[in-house]
């Protein structure tokens, strides 16, 4: 039996930003703690949100690249002395990430590898504190996802996933957008691909999922060069934060072997890579790889894009390689020594479950050296 379950509520739309007061009174967020970073911060986004509340909220701008259960463990201390009662989460997937986790925090026990779900942890996460999600960015689509990705103290990069961690609200303004870099735009972008790919080609049940991803899919493709190379096209910011949203409402579904890959080499702090940049390297091998075993779906999707010749993996190699994104994992610090122990821990990895074939240590090995 699949489960379906589609109850975030979403308010989606150029000037949304404005209504911040009248919606989080309207789910009790009466004192929250804002999660963000620097780079928000620094880009204006932090004294829009500022201008757009009635008073001032204490603010965490503490939140890494790829957040931390040390930065998480911060957050929640602040949370705790200024008497919060909720979270806005502002930025990219790392704030909001990182806001889903302070809010196991403030109302859990323990550390958060109880909660991972490779321990066992999905059924201890109980009601957390409202989170209201912004994104800036059109990638993860954590603002309605179920999953927080945490690297932990012990310093392997884990999920922790739970209905409960959904957003209360995701506050959807692609205004907040326009001044993201290209190359921001492209990599999260491709994000946002990757994930609508790999939930429609995940072997689980759900066809509402599936259409969800599909039309995600096609906005992305559609829309992902022109928010390039024009920042300020609404039309193409507005297609790009929608498909992100989707391709966030289909995590249920499960992904595959490019995120049981991009996790793990996410984790090495001395590089320090984006998360959708490794998933746009990792893109066309893993479709090569599992083009077999899916066959009926890669038509399925060759057809809704217009893929001439249904060379899928063609197809987005060479749309990665227009939006000028690293086409190796060698161009962006990986040396080739780390693939054991990054094979060993994408075997382990939640989204190994869901792709359309078992892969083995040495299938991943395989992948990792034709991404090298």
């Amino acid at each position: 039996m699949a489960t379906i379950n589609y109850l975030t509520q979403i308010e989606f739309g150029a000037g949304e930003l404005n209504r911040i007061d009248e919606l989080r009174a309207g789910i009790g967020a009466q004192r929250p703690l804002i999660v963000t970073d620097k780079g928000i911060a620094a880009a204006g986004l932090l004294d829009r949100l500022n201008a757009a509340l009635s008073e001032p909220l204490p603010v965490f701008d503490g939140t890494p690249g790829n957040p931390t259960e040390e930065a998480a463990r911060e957050a929640a201390a602040q949370f705790r002395a200024e008497g919060c009662d909720s979270i806005i989460a502002m930025g990219g997937g790392s704030p909001i990430d990182l806001a889903k986790a302070v809010g196991l925090l403030v109302t859990h026990e323990g550390a958060l590898a109880t909660y991972a779900a490779i321990e066992g942890g999905i059924a201890r996460i109980k009601p957390i504190v409202p989170i209201i999600a912004i994104p800036t960015t059109s990638g993860t689509g954590s603002e309605v996802g179920r999953a927080s990705l945490m690297t932990l103290e012990d310093g392997r990069k884990v999920g922790l996933i739970s209905p409960h961690l959904i957003p209360r609200l995701a506050l959807c303004d692609p205004e907040l957008t326009y001044g993201l870099p290209a190359g921001l735009t492209a990599a999260t972008g491709i994000d946002a691909i990757s994930h609508c790919v790999e939930t429609y080609l995940s072997p689980r049940e759900n066809p509402v999922a599936d259409a969800i991803a599909l039309d995600g899919l096609q906005r992305a493709v559609t829309h992902i060069e022109r928010a390039v190379s024009n920042p300020e096209d609404a039309e193409a910011r507005s297609g790009m934060m929608m498909a992100s949203l989707q391709g966030g409402l289909c995590f249920q579904k499960g992904l595959g072997a490019i995120h049981a890959l991009s996790h793990p080499l996410g984790a090495y702090k001395d590089i320090n890579p984006h998360h959708g940049t490794l998933n746009g390297i990792l893109l066309a091998p893993v479709l090569r790889r599992n083009a077999a075993a899916a066959a009926d779906k890669f038509a399925a999707m060759s057809a809704r894009l217009g893929i001439a010749g249904g060379d899928a993996a063609g197809h987005f190699a060479a749309l990665c390689a227009r939006l000028n994104l690293p086409k190796t994992l060698g161009e962006i610090g990986f040396d080739g020594s780390q693939w054991q122990d990054v094979a060993d821990a994408a075997l382990k990895d939640h989204s190994a479950a869901t792709n359309p074939v078992p892969l083995t240590h040495a299938d991943y090995v395989a992948l990792l050296e034709e991404a090298a």
